[in-house]
């Protein structure tokens, strides 16, 4: 009767599974785009990482989207198992500082005009204010998304212009993707209001989901 092969222990069985995830082994599936996201825990200090850095480089406000944009390539650099140290964040936002002034004050007179306008819609003090204050929303969440979508498409090498160009097609090719960005952004205003420490981990988990979000899978008609 013959012998039975030897069944791999499950320590082998796992290194053999891990090596399969990240391409560095023998296997028969292509390699995980995002090997970085199988880390459990160190994907869970670096997101807390990210957000604290991001937190630092935007306290002035005007610099917010360019340390967003920043984070979010770190993040996907540590996501592709990528040279992820951190004073190649601090690179980015030194290579990006003057030209993301300029995007950051923009940015924040929009914002701050729109919560004027939905504060004073909600006041009373203008005529048809339940629809100007639904407007007011419905841009906000529009801008959240769309800055999101602009850091997460920013490099030092193609500046802000390209990358604003390229954020309405981005919207408009995945509706859904913008929605879940918008939900990230409006967690980082409520993580605000109600506890600002708690922005730091909020906006680690924005930059997050500015890489993941466009990484799903989808359905393609």
């Amino acid at each position: 009767m013959a012998s039975r092969g030897k069944r791999p222990s499950r320590g082998k069985r796992r290194a053999a599974a891990r090596a399969a995830r990240d391409g560095s082994g023998p296997t028969d599936r292509e390699p995980s785009r995002l090997p970085g996201a199988s880390g459990g825990f160190s994907l869970f200090a670096e997101v807390l990482l990210v957000g604290l850095f991001v937190t630092l480089a935007g306290l002035l406000l005007v610099t917010l989207p360019l340390a967003l944009a920043a984070g979010i390539r770190h993040l996907r650099r540590y996501l592709r198992a990528e040279d992820s140290r951190a004073v190649l964040f601090w690179l980015d936002v030194k290579r990006g500082l003057l030209p993301g002034l300029v995007v950051g004050v923009i940015a924040l007179v929009a914002f701050v005009v729109l919560l004027i306008d939905v504060d004073l819609a909600g006041s009373g003090a203008l005529p048809g204010g339940e629809v100007v204050g639904a407007v007011g929303w419905v841009l906000l969440v529009v801008l959240t998304a769309g800055l999101l979508v602009a850091a997460s498409l920013w490099s030092p090498e193609s500046g802000w212009r390209s990358a604003l160009r390229a954020t309405p097609r981005r919207l408009g090719s995945d509706p859904i993707g913008a929605v879940l960005l918008a939900i990230a952004g409006g967690f980082v205003v409520l993580a605000a209001w109600q506890l600002i420490p708690l922005v730091v981990p909020a906006l680690g988990v924005a930059c997050l989901a500015a890489v993941a979000v466009p990484e799903r899978p989808r359905r393609h008609r």
